[in-house]
């Protein structure tokens, strides 16, 4: 016999007895299927939430389409509209020269009252992607809008079902100031980190929820907001069960916010440097006699009312019966609590009234009673109100953008 007819002519089965250990690693396997678990869930989460960012970004583009025409009617620019003016140059200012050392005594001239990631991203970004930086923070804010559909889409989801959901997201996007979603400011990106905040804490992501809502306090000063939902939300938890991660959670949230005012005060020399520079924007705390005083100067004692300043006045009163609807309606603690904390800052302060609406906009939970309702109503009824506010969104913001003189 020779002498290879003893030995195999294949290797044993991988599991038979004596066979050598396979040769693929094990922790790179179970790595790699981890990864592609996670891709699977997040081209089906893409799926499902598609007919909604469509849907966003269709509102988008009527509403700016009817800019345009009107732009070119008026023979005005559309391009400086979106990126460069207003708040939207501060940040520019800020991405290329930095923020100022000194208080001063100048009102509405220093830029340490806007908070830093934005401008922050567009100076990264604008390093490794052509065109000017004017270019690149329109494009984030435009990238940023679409993850805060998702955002919003997703806790509608979580919540209420599909329908739901794809209604909630079209009513954030036909706002009707909703234009600044594309416009170099800060609020798609702020409702971004919002948005994915709650939708963590609502399903659990304890460490997601609090450094998002971290995010979203570098972004704008509302993101307290974010940060109270979560703190909130989070400490109330850990009385029923005590976890090293919701702790976590409840101390990282509202770091962002706490590192930005720090900062201003240490740049500055005093405790209460942020606040002496919102001062010096006369956006001073009265607990909304301010707010209560314009809301009837605009109703009642103004015979011809600036026609913006009528939209934005409605738009606070039904911003609060909403969240009085949404308090009725039993919505989960971390919504209301960071909806209350949005309505108690934004009619409590003393400052300009104008942009009172903008600083709503990223408290898309008010609108859930409203979404719920379509979602009951008629398919006749549904529609009309789906035209309607598709109509008003694209006529407001061009309002707002062409003929309102002053910021949005």
């Amino acid at each position: 016999m020779s002498s290879t007819a003893s030995r195999p002519t294949s290797p044993p089965p991988r599991n038979a007895p004596g066979a050598f250990p396979a040769t693929t690693n094990t922790s790179t396997g179970t790595s790699t299927r981890a990864r592609t678990g996670t891709l699977c869930a997040f081209r089906t989460r893409l799926r499902r939430a598609a007919p909604a960012l469509l849907a966003y970004g269709a509102v988008r583009l009527v509403s700016l389409l009817f800019l345009t025409l009107w732009a070119h009617h008026q023979h005005h620019g559309v391009w400086p509209v979106l990126a460069t003016q207003w708040d939207a140059d501060w940040y520019l200012g800020i991405a290329q020269h930095g923020y100022t050392h000194h208080l001063g005594t100048r009102y509405d001239a220093n830029n340490l009252a806007f908070f830093p990631l934005y401008p922050l991203l567009v100076k990264a970004a604008a390093v490794l992607t052509p065109g000017t930086r004017a270019t690149t923070g329109l494009a984030i804010s435009i990238v940023a809008s679409f993850l805060a559909a998702w955002g919003v889409f997703a806790v509608g989801h979580h919540l209420h079902g599909r329908r739901v959901a794809l209604l909630l997201t079209f009513l954030w996007a036909a706002l009707p100031v909703g234009l600044v979603q594309w416009m170099g400011y800060t609020e798609s990106l702020f409702t971004a980190f919002a948005a994915w905040s709650l939708y963590a804490v609502l399903t659990g992501r304890w460490l997601w929820a609090g450094t998002l809502a971290s995010l979203s306090g570098l972004t704008r000063p509302t993101g307290i907001a974010a940060a109270a939902a979560v703190t909130v939300t989070a400490l109330l938890s850990l009385r029923q069960r005590f976890s090293p991660r919701v702790l976590a959670a409840a101390a990282l949230a509202p770091a962002g916010w706490f590192a930005y005012v720090g900062w201003v005060g240490v740049r500055l020399g005093r405790w209460d440097g942020y606040f002496a520079v919102q001062r010096l924007w006369h956006n001073d705390w009265d607990g909304g006699a301010e707010t209560l005083r314009r809301v009837r100067e605009v109703l009642a004692d103004d015979s011809r009312p600036e026609l913006f300043l009528v939209m934005v006045t409605l738009t606070l009163i039904v911003s609060v019966v909403l969240y009085a609807l949404g308090a009725w309606d039993r919505q989960p603690l971390p919504l209301l609590v960071f909806t209350g904390v949005l309505l108690l800052i934004v009619l409590g302060s003393g400052g300009v009234y104008f942009p009172r609406a903008r600083f709503l906009l990223p408290g898309f939970p008010l609108l859930l009673p409203l979404a719920l309702h379509l979602s009951r109503a008629s398919p006749r009824f549904r529609a009309l109100a789906v035209t309607a506010a598709l109509l008003s969104s694209a006529y407001w913001s061009a309002y707002m953008a062409l003929v309102w003189p002053s910021a949005p």
